[in-house]
C-alpha cells in the first residue's frame, strides 16, 4: 500500500544544522508500507528535499535546472 500526501509548514525549528529560516514550504511526500496479514511490517517514505532545501533559500537552481523544472 502506498500514501501520497503533501505537506505545509514553516521552518521554525533548526534542521540538520540549519538554524531557523521561518520561511514558509510547501512540500510532496510518498510513504509505502508492507502489509502482512492486516499488519504493517515495513514501511519506507521519502520527500522532495532538494526542493525543498531551495525553498529555505539554502540553494539555488541552476538556469538549467530551472527549465528542466517547469
Amino acid at each position: 500500500m502506498w500514501v501520497h500526501f503533501k505537506v505545509t509548514g514553516t521552518h521554525t525549528g533548526e534542521y540538520r544544522g540549519l538554524a531557523p529560516t521561518g520561511k514558509k514550504f510547501k512540500m510532496t511526500a510518498v510513504q509505502i508500507y508492507r502489509i502482512v496479514d492486516g499488519k504493517m511490517v515495513e514501511s519506507w517514505g521519502g520527500f522532495d528535499n532538494l526542493d525543498f532545501l531551495r525553498q529555505l533559500g539554502v540553494i539555488e537552481y541552476t538556469e538549467k535546472a530551472k527549465k528542466l523544472s517547469t
